[in-house]
């Protein structure tokens, strides 16, 4: 095989290739694809394999993390199902002693046999002995079923234990919003009701209450329960406070000489609600009592004799 080389400033130039240097060439020519197809592919696999093992690694890495988390949340709800179940106890022991206040008192307020419901002791218990923690965590799920059981129940024991007190209270409340009693501690029958000789006129008069005279500053004390619905300033009466008891009935207490109770307050039997006085159209330290039924003035004379319960 011959080859020319052209020269531009000279001669051209012939050269010929023998047979073996055209073998040696060829083969050099074929031979380098084949090498560096053959090394990419080596290096290829290499790379190949090294991304396989960085995979496997970055996957086993990846279930550990997940591993860990799991485990961190078993341990976070295990936690927050003990504190959701410790306060849950705080909360039906704190009942129970509701209900053992409650429970004391009907027995109390319905008169029971002492000793046939003893409130003051704990009521018997028992159980199997729990052998291993195994057996203790297997018992979680059904000691959560058991408090929330309890749960449903004091709540049922607490509606019916509501309804009985207020029935066998309201008994109470009813009697002690009626008066009773006289409305002073210390004083006197200075002028009863009906028909007199009006101190200020010297006429014949209706008088709508009765008068108890005293010590100035003495206290005047509510005959029932009730309500306070007026506290103040009333013409002819001076201070005064009215109470109302329910049931259409309410008490005056005037001529004050100060009031110590303000509308809306809620008062008991006995309870002070203002002091003896002059103001009005008064002659002296007194109280002047008055009870209403229905609108109208009735003889508080009734209610005087009353024995308070």
């Amino acid at each position: 095989m011959k080859f020319i080389l052209i020269n531009n400033e000279g001669p051209s130039k012939t050269v010929e290739i023998g047979r073996w240097t055209r073998v040696v060439v060829s083969a050099f020519l074929i031979g380098l694809p084949v090498s560096l197809a053959g090394l990419s592919y080596e290096f290829g696999m290499k790379k190949g394999v090294a991304r396989a093992q960085a995979a496997e690694e970055t996957l086993a890495a990846e279930e550990a993390r997940e591993r860990a988390e799991a485990l961190a949340d078993m341990a976070v709800e295990a936690e927050r199902r003990l504190e959701s179940m410790t306060l849950l106890l705080a909360e039906l022991q704190s009942r129970v002693t509701r209900l053992d206040a409650v429970g004391m008192n009907l027995t109390q307020s319905a008169g029971l046999e002492p000793g046939e419901f003893n409130f003051d002791m704990a009521p018997a218990l028992g159980g199997p002995l729990m052998t291993s923690q195994e057996d203790a965590r297997e018992l979680i799920p059904a000691l959560e079923g058991e408090l929330f059981a309890l749960s449903t129940a004091l709540d049922d024991r607490e509606v019916q234990l509501d309804i009985l007190s207020e029935l066998i209270q309201g008994e109470q409340v009813k009697s002690d919003a009626t008066p009773s009693g006289r409305p002073i501690l210390s004083g006197w029958l200075s002028s009863r009701y009906g028909t007199r000789i009006d101190p200020f006129s010297g006429k014949k008069a209706w008088h709508e209450g009765v008068d108890f005279a005293g010590k100035a500053g003495a206290d005047i004390v509510a005959v029932a329960s009730g309500v306070v619905s007026w506290s103040g300033e009333r013409y002819g009466y001076g201070k005064m406070v009215e109470v109302a008891h329910g049931d259409g009935v309410i008490t005056r207490y005037a001529h004050n000489q100060e009031n110590l109770v303000k509308v809306g307050d809620m008062v008991r039997r006995g309870d002070v609600v203002a002091l003896m006085g002059n103001s009005g159209r008064s002659t002296g330290p007194h109280v002047h009592f008055e009870v209403h039924k229905n609108g109208r003035p009735v003889d508080p004379a009734s209610y005087l004799r009353r024995t308070p319960n």
